[in-house]
Parts: C-alpha cells; sequence; structure tokens
C-alpha cells in the first residue's frame, strides 16, 4: 500500500497516544513491566492460538508437521470472537496468540490484554516486512511489539453483471450512480434490491465513513478530540438512510448469514459493498452463480475519489503467556511466510499485509470463480487509495455497539442514523470519561 510519509506519521502519533493515555488510565497497562523474557524453552511446547478464519485450521497443520517441537492447538472462535476473548481475559486462561481487529486492538490495550513482544529480536525485526501503517497500529506507534498485522480490508463492489446486463443498468462508478441503479433495478423488478444495509454491523458502516475522509477521533494537545458525528459522517449517514427510507436496501439481511446467501441465491439482490477477504464467501457459499459475479472498484464520492476499508487484522501477544519466543516464531511465520500466506489467502481470503503477500503470484492471477477476472488488481488499487492517517479510538468496541444499536433503531423506523452517530459520539465521550481517558468534542 503506498501512502504518504506525513499519513504513516500522524497514525503512528495517534497510535502512540494510545498508549500513553492508557498509562493514565485506571486500567494502566504495564505490559514492558510484566513482559516475559524471550528465552526459548528447554522441551516441547504447546500453543494456543484463536481466530476466526475459515481454512486456518490447514495453516496450523501445515507448521505442526514442520515444527514438532513447537505445536499449535487452534480454535476457531468467529461465532463470538470479542466476547470469547473478552472472558477469557477475565478468567486469566487467554491464549498465547489471538486474531484482533486493528479497531479492537485500543480497546483491549486498554485492558492490559496484550504483552510486549519486543524482548525478542525477531519481533522487532519483523517491522521492515509488513505495510507500514498497519505495523503503526499493531505497535501503537512502535512503543512495543503487542501484535503482527496479518491482513486488511481494502473495499470494492461485488456485482452480478448478469442482472444488471439483463435490466439494462451500467456498473455505477459513483455513490450517485448507485443510487441511480437502484432506482432502475428496483422499477425493474420490485422483488430486487441493490444491496442490503446490515444495521447490526458497526465495522462495514465505519469502512463507509473510513471512504469519505470522516475522521472519527484525533488526538492534540494531551487529549482525544471525538468527531464520530462529522459532516463528511453525516454525508455517508443521509445516503443510507435515503436508500433505506426509499426501499432500495433491504434491512433484514445480517452479512453473512444463511439469509443473506439465500437472498443471493433467489436472485433477490444485485451487488455487495464488500472487502478483500469478502471474494472467498461468494465462492464457497454459492459455486452455482460462478461466472455471474465481477469486483469492481467501489463508487466514490466524486470521480477517481479514496477507498474504503473494511476490517483486517492482526495476531496479537496475549497476556500470560508463557512462550512468547515461540509465539513470536509461530506468527512471524504465519504472517509472512509465502507459502503460510498464499495459503491463508486461497482458503481464507485473506489480503496479506505483509509486503511479501501483495507479491504472491496468486493475486497476479485470474480467479476462475470471477470469469477469470484479476480481481486482487481491483483491491491492490483500492489500497492505494486508502486514507492511512484514519485513527481508531481506545474505546471502539463501546462505541461500535452503541453504534449498532441505533442503526438497528433507525432501520426500524425509530430514529435515524444521524441520530445513530451522535449516539456513538456519546458513547465515546462517556467511556473515555469512564476511564479517566482525557477526551473532548469536536476538533
Amino acid at each position: 500500500m503506498s501512502s504518504t510519509v506525513s499519513r504513516i506519521r500522524l497514525a503512528a502519533a495517534a497510535a502512540a497516544g494510545i498508549a500513553l493515555l492508557a498509562g493514565c488510565s485506571s486500567s494502566a497497562p504495564a505490559d514492558k513491566a510484566s513482559a516475559p523474557s524471550c528465552e526459548p524453552a528447554k522441551g516441547k511446547v504447546t500453543l494456543q492460538y484463536w481466530n476466526a478464519v475459515p481454512g486456518m485450521d490447514k495453516v496450523v497443520d501445515r507448521w505442526n508437521k514442520q515444527n514438532p517441537n513447537i505445536q499449535v492447538e487452534m480454535k476457531n472462535i468467529s461465532n463470538d470472537q470479542y466476547g470469547t476473548i473478552g472472558n477469557a481475559l477475565k478468567a486469566g486462561n487467554a491464549p498465547d496468540l489471538a486474531q484482533v481487529g486493528y479497531d479492537q486492538l485500543p480497546s483491549l490495550r486498554t485492558q492490559n490484554a496484550f504483552v510486549d513482544a519486543s524482548a525478542c529480536s525477531e519481533a522487532t525485526a519483523a517491522k521492515s516486512k509488513f505495510v507500514p501503517w498497519t505495523w503503526a497500529q499493531a505497535s501503537f506507534g512502535d512503543t512495543g511489539v503487542y501484535a503482527l498485522p496479518q491482513d486488511t480490508g481494502p473495499m470494492a463492489l461485488f456485482v452480478r453483471t448478469d442482472i444488471f446486463k439483463k435490466y439494462d443498468v451500467a456498473i455505477p462508478t459513483t455513490w450517485d450512480e448507485y443510487e441511480a441503479a437502484a432506482r432502475k433495478l428496483k422499477k425493474a423488478d420490485p422483488g430486487l434490491t441493490i444491496t442490503f444495509f446490515d444495521p447490526n454491523n458497526a465495522e462495514w458502516f465505519n469502512g463507509l465513513l473510513w471512504q469519505n475522509k470522516a475522521e472519527m477521533y484525533s488526538y492534540a494537545d494531551d487529549k482525544w478530540h471525538v468527531t464520530v458525528e462529522s459532516d463528511q459522517s453525516r454525508k455517508v449517514a443521509d445516503y443510507w438512510q435515503k436508500m433505506i427510507s426509499d426501499k432500495l436496501v433491504r434491512t433484514d439481511l445480517a452479512n453473512t448469514s444463511t439469509q443473506m446467501y439465500a437472498a443471493y441465491q433467489k436472485d433477490q439482490v444485485a451487488s455487495y459493498v464488500g472487502a478483500s477477504w469478502g471474494y472467498s464467501m461468494f465462492r464457497d457459499n454459492l459455486p452455482d452463480q460462478a461466472g455471474k459475479w465481477s469486483i469492481v472498484p467501489m463508487p466514490t464520492w466524486e470521480p477517481n475519489g479514496p477507498s474504503g476499508d473494511w476490517g483486517g487484522s492482526t495476531v496479537a501477544f496475549m497476556k500470560g503467556s508463557k512462550h512468547l519466543y515461540e509465539s513470536v516464531k509461530f506468527n512471524t511465520w504465519l504472517n509472512t511466510d509465502p507459502e503460510a500466506l498464499a495459503m491463508e489467502n486461497e482458503l481464507g481470503g485473506l489480503y496479506p499485509a505483509a509486503n511479501a503477500g501483495l507479491e504472491l503470484p496468486a493475486l497476479s492471477k485470474g480467479v476462475p470463480y470471477y470469469n477469470n477476472e484479476k480481481i486482487f488488481d481491483v483491491f491492490a488499487d483500492s489500497s492505494k487509495k486508502i486514507d492511512t492517517s484514519f485513527v481508531w479510538g481506545p474505546t471502539q468496541k463501546t462505541v461500535n455497539l452503541a453504534l449498532q444499536d441505533a442503526m438497528a433503531k433507525a432501520a426500524a423506523g425509530d430514529g435515524t442514523l444521524n441520530d445513530a452517530l451522535s449516539a456513538a459520539q456519546d458513547a465515546a465521550l462517556k467511556s473515555m470519561k469512564d476511564l479517566a481517558i482525557p477526551a473532548t468534542a469536536g476538533k
């Protein structure tokens, strides 16, 4: 991913602010003080690794066959990823390693969830192997090494080209064109919508805000500045509120649910606003629609405007691990080895955060399911257009829950998406106050 030096510095500075503020809170982390040494074990070690990636068990099997003295037991926690991690932390039995999204790192950091792996030279040396902005978020601005980046989620538009062609609708390139296409499709077939709006998916909505440079947080003058309900955010909210109010999108489908796939299977939905990791979803769950899908650039607010990012994760070094040396060995292999990265892309749809991963042969080839189109060229271009200065707040989980609750009410006709932004803004300020983290509304 290309980015300017100034953007990387801003991301790093904000990330560093998270660490400094966390140190001032009542739940101050003491990672450096409690960090174990990086001494290898004297015998066979078994690590616990929790994640939510399809096919990751096969990647772990490959490691286990090659490393008899460092075995890894994997647990898939996709049903309740952060609830499972949170409960384990409270019970004092967290795994050695866990998949944690970039947006959740600051929240867990304030809960003293991680251990600093910078005592291991292999961990600190890994910095050059990753896209810079991902490393800044995972290391909290080079204050330590708390996680290694795994993947990113540059966004694009998944299109049922046969449906668009059937109704003579052009593939939209801007959000205005997308709305026009939605109206034309709805008029041609009242049972068809252009996409769905999942009110219980704050991460997806955050990606839409990110695209419009709706900066939710910044850090200056020793405090956080919360701007969740900025003009840029309201523009996004107003757009999707209109789509909902005019019944141009469905609001009864949850992302990756059985009902969602059924709607696509029945040709009731014509496109999907998604991220790079989603390419395998349709391939694996709707195999009979091979050849009907294409992936094109995400609609923009102005021609050739920026793109958004939805998701992306790290593999974090969890507090309590007794095997830091071995955890670093496995984590580094998992997220930088070309063989491992290729498997993760093929099986789990991950778009690598490692520089080596961006050079995988598979990413330069056509994908049979998508008409042999070189879909990863679309994601690569999207990745280059992401505003890398976007910063997550230290209480993002609380903010996301407030946003989802209010969006669900808006989808049901109780309030609007702009009200949801206000609720999220209030939740951000209150949660920071509760943790004694200095914060104010506005820039």
